[in-house]
């Protein structure tokens, strides 16, 4: 959808309108690379990928995947990073997440038991909600990039969706933790991306 300001056309926002993206709820968002770049690694079978480098991998075993991603320096940064959030906003709690060779996907709770305003989305400065999160991740996977020469550069913006019920959250859950399945199975078929 485009609106006209000014005699120009912009992309409007993807955010639900009267929302609060700083209350307590369960948000799934996903982030692209620059032009979807593979910056991040490469999805091969986990067997060669456990036998070449066992501590970068999950216990496949127990998942039952077969696929995962062998990541680059900078793709463990942003694996890194992304686990560390509550570090920078105690009130989020990380649930599933993956990092795959052109974009993140994860699943954040928000919990602020004091807050007691309503703020619906607004344009502007924002903090403590899902936008400033987001920043601050893509900021410090950036940053990294830049101290260490490392060429990398975000889509300038991201993907979320409010999860509303506990059968969205199990299928977003599911969804993500197959992310490197289907890509080794379908190829990098960005039009499968999850939308319930």
């Amino acid at each position: 959808m485009e609106d006209q300001y000014r005699n120009k056309y912009r992309i409007s926002p993807a955010r639900l309108a009267n929302w609060d993206y700083g209350s307590d709820g369960m948000y799934f968002i996903t982030i692209c690379t620059k032009e979807r770049m593979r910056c991040f690694g490469e999805i091969e079978p986990v067997d060669v990928f456990q036998a070449q480098n066992l501590s970068e991998t999950r216990n496949h075993s127990e998942t039952g995947s077969i696929a995962s991603l062998r990541m680059t320096e900078i793709g463990k940064i942003a694996h890194d990073n992304f686990e560390k959030i509550p570090l920078f906003h105690p009130y989020v709690q990380v649930d599933e997440f993956v990092i795959m060779p052109d974009h993140v996907h994860g699943i954040l709770l928000i919990n602020k038991p004091d807050k007691i305003n309503w703020e619906i989305n607004k344009f502007g400065s924002q903090s403590k909600n899902l936008a400033s999160i987001t920043r601050g991740y893509k900021s410090s996977v950036t940053t990294f990039a830049a101290i260490n020469n490392i060429e990398f550069l975000w889509q300038p913006r991201y993907y979320d969706r409010v999860i509303r019920s506990e059968k969205e959250y199990l299928s977003i859950k599911g969804y993500i933790k197959e992310n490197p399945d289907q890509w080794y199975r379908n190829g990098s078929d960005f039009d499968n991306l999850f939308k319930p």
